[in-house]
């Protein structure tokens, strides 16, 4: 299924939601919502410029030399690939804003944002902290701390390149310390009497910049956005977004709740009427708690997710 869209009906802020399923990013993906409970892996969002072109902005875009970037695309391009080249099968959504907070969104912030991310590294420093706010609530068995652990360690000898940029740096800004290898992280942790359950568990900040720049990933990047263009409001300084998880995004109460007031092209061809709009693939795609939570202070930094039912008790 793909949507003949009216490119007209997309404005600035609107959310991309993917759900990829073949390849590396599929099995990738796979395991990111099994650990969080989110029904979809990867986000984007769009943005018109000043002269009224639609361009997507996106953490985790592929660039020439392989690598994941974050980058700002005209939207021909972007769903040109989605439609024809993207080899993962990408399931995708847009989740309009909600016409109020588009009138709060404040385009040149979010630009300006964008532009001064863009071609910044995809945010692996933080990825899994986003997933790890509690010392044993996050871990679907057999998985656990200990296992974490022993993973990192056996990872760090057989790629320490890669391992330092998902973990070492991130965990010693938790411990406050600079340049310590995993195994003197571990030992320095029970030094001070704490555990490395612990230290996974201690909230990022938005606000840290790694050696790389600040570090985003795909929904990070999106509600870092949102946070610039005013969409948090008051609340901006006392959330971390770098702490949301593809379902928080979209449980957030940010989109339209009015069917009547989607685009007329909206899951075109479906017999099932979501309150989103469904704009490519073969799956009809669900969102469980779909714009269903409003923003608070801390939110998503203590939040349990264990399979199968992913509770989430209030004000975590």
């Amino acid at each position: 299924m793909v949507t003949n869209i009216t490119v007209d009906d997309i404005h600035s802020g609107d959310f991309l939601v993917l759900s990829k399923i073949r390849g590396r990013w599929g099995a990738f993906e796979t395991l990111e919502k099994w650990v969080t409970g989110a029904y979809a892996g990867h986000t984007a969002v769009c943005l018109r410029d000043s002269e009224g072109k639609l361009w997507v902005a996106e953490s985790g875009h592929e660039d020439e030399q392989g690598e994941d970037i974050i980058a700002v695309l005209p939207w021909d391009e972007w769903w040109e690939f989605e439609l024809t080249k993207d080899d993962a099968n990408p399931q995708i959504a847009l989740l309009p804003l909600h016409p109020d907070l588009r009138a709060k969104f404040n385009e040149s912030a979010a630009w300006e944002y964008a532009k001064s991310m863009s071609g910044l590294p995809y945010g692996y420093h933080n990825l899994i902290f986003s997933w790890i706010d509690t010392i044993n609530g996050n871990y679907p068995a057999p998985l656990d701390a200990h296992l974490v652990a022993s993973v990192m360690t056996v990872w760090t000898q057989l790629a320490p390149a890669y391992a330092g940029n998902m973990w070492n740096e991130a965990l010693n800004k938790r411990l406050g310390t600079q340049n310590l290898s995993l195994s003197e992280i571990i030992v320095e942790v029970e030094k001070r009497g704490s555990s490395f359950g612990e230290l996974l568990a201690i909230p990022e900040q938005d606000n840290w910049v790694y050696a790389d720049g600040k570090s985003t990933s795909c929904v990070a990047f999106v509600f870092e956005m949102y946070k610039e263009a005013g969409l948090f409001g008051e609340l901006a300084s006392s959330i971390q977004v770098t702490e949301f998880t593809i379902k928080d995004a979209y449980s957030l109460k940010f989109f339209e709740n009015n069917s009547s007031r989607l685009p007329k092209w909206c899951n075109d061809g479906d017999t099932v009427k979501l309150p989103f709009c469904q704009i490519r693939g073969k799956y009809r795609m669900e969102l469980p708690g779909y714009n269903t939570m409003d923003p608070y202070p801390h939110m998503n930094e203590r939040c349990p997710s264990l399979p199968p039912k992913y509770l989430r008790p209030a004000g975590c």
